[in-house]
């Protein structure tokens, strides 16, 4: 290590003549050498892996060079392909034939001939041309989506279902308690539990499906006549804009919900204004205008802070005055259980109400469908404030539990007006209770 020493001592002299203190000389002697030996590693790697490449390349090359030789001719028509000619030798070429990406064939390539009186023919000529690019697949059909959308609750409920069928004979006490149980599981809730297992046990008996295997569709029947309101009104396009107003808690989905729905009435060629009445947190205004111009769809906002009855009043009057066919009027995300913050929800409708007569002709109440059984208790609270007219479910493709759809129509006698599969701006569908039942039911 003299040799070491010796280096170290002059480099540190001469970093002690350029100013460094003396008692830190060697510390920085040693940092300069330690830093002048990685850069001359890091360039020794770097020609390493140059030299590499280098002979990487060498070889594709050498291995190109050894294919059949090939004479691109000029077509007659743009439809033919260049002619593979057979080399003079009588032995047949062996190994494949590569070819550069380029499209040129390696080996020798003779100038095309102008005036040739027969050119030659290959008896099957290789088809040169790239492969037609594959067709894309198409797009899954609303069906589709909706049971793609359900697939944890149709393996949660359908499948248990089959399972206990399955295992029992004929429809009996024990047959009875494990349904109850997994369409609690299922969410269904209580009520809506009890009434599906009376039903089916009262039609099972006078159709005298004692076969378990026969309930199935019984069952089915029984979740599609509690899912059935009746159709829905249709709105008068000519008189006045359709004004819908949203409501729901913080994090179920709302500004989403309403971008979806902006961009559906949007493709359906109506034109839309959104209002932005969550005046309450921090950027709701900019994330509704986001979604506003993916929709092509004006937004009306206020500073953040600023009255939401006040938002409620310039959206009804843009509205009207620019002959919108369709009003989305977005609301703080309000706990159910604050009631100053409610009361002002009741405050915007009576706005609302006061610029276009009869408005809000929806009120549509967005819940998480994840959370389960608390969503009950905010549509029955919301349901007391504001006059609920039906409710957007989302996120119904994270969950298991989508009895929830059940529990919501059953117990509080609401429609769901939309549910939500997935990310997509037409996966928020209208609901269809026949749609939802066969999604569930229908085998693969």
């Amino acid at each position: 290590m003299d040799w070491f020493e010796k280096y170290l001592g002059i480099v540190k002299d001469f970093l002690i003549e350029l100013g460094v203190p003396a008692e830190q000389g060697t510390l920085a002697a040693m940092g300069l050498i330690y830093l002048a030996m990685t850069f001359i590693l890091l360039l020794l790697v770097l020609l390493l892996v140059k030299r590499v490449r280098r002979g990487r390349g060498a070889s594709a090359d050498d291995s190109t060079g050894t294919a059949g030789e090939v004479v691109e001719t000029k077509p007659a028509d743009s439809d033919a392909v260049a002619e593979t000619v057979e080399p003079e030798a009588a032995e047949p070429v062996t190994g494949p034939t590569t070819f550069p990406a380029g499209g040129e064939a390696p080996g020798e390539i003779e100038a095309p001939v102008e005036e040739a009186a027969e050119p030659p023919v290959a008896a099957e000529p290789p088809d040169l041309r790239p492969p037609a690019p594959a067709q894309p697949a198409e797009p899954a059909s609303m069906f589709e989506r909706l049971r793609q959308g359900l697939n944890k609750t149709r393996s949660s409920l359908v499948g248990r279902v089959d399972a206990l069928l399955g295992s029992h004979a004929r429809l009996d006490d024990e047959f009875i308690e494990e349904l109850e149980e997994i369409l609690i599981t299922a969410d269904f809730g209580m009520q809506a539990t009890q009434e599906l297992v009376k039903a089916l046990t009262i039609r099972a008996a006078a159709a005298e499906a004692g076969d378990p295997r026969r309930l199935k569709a019984i069952l089915a029947g029984e979740i599609r006549a509690r899912l059935d309101f009746g159709p829905i009104a249709q709105h008068d396009w000519q008189q006045v804009p359709l004004v819908i107003m949203v409501v729901g808690v913080n994090g179920v989905g709302k500004t989403t919900t309403i971008g979806k729905l902006a961009r559906q009435f949007s493709d359906q060629g109506k034109k839309v204004i959104l209002g932005a009445g969550d005046t309450f947190r921090a950027a709701a205004d900019q994330q509704l205008q986001v979604w506003g111009e993916r929709a092509g769809a004006e937004v009306i906002t206020h500073a953040e802070g600023s009255d939401p009855s006040a938002v409620a009043f310039d959206a009804a009057r843009a509205a009207v005055a620019r002959k919108a066919d369709v009003l989305i009027l977005d609301t703080a995300g309000r706990l159910h259980t604050k009631v100053n913050l409610m009361e002002e929800l009741r405050k915007m409708r009576r706005v609302l109400n006061r610029e276009i007569p009869g408005s809000p002709h929806e009120t549509l109440l967005v819940l998480d469908a994840t959370t389960g059984q608390n969503a009950l208790l905010q549509a029955r609270k919301f349901q007391e404030v504001v006059e609920v007219t039906g409710v957007a479910l989302t996120k119904l493709d994270g969950t298991a539990k989508g009895g929830i759809v059940v529990a919501i129509a059953s117990q509080l006698q609401l429609p769901v007006r939309y549910v939500g599969v997935g990310e997509g701006a037409h996966d928020l569908r209208p609901f269809d209770a026949d749609e939802f039942v066969a999604a569930l039911f229908q085998a693969d």
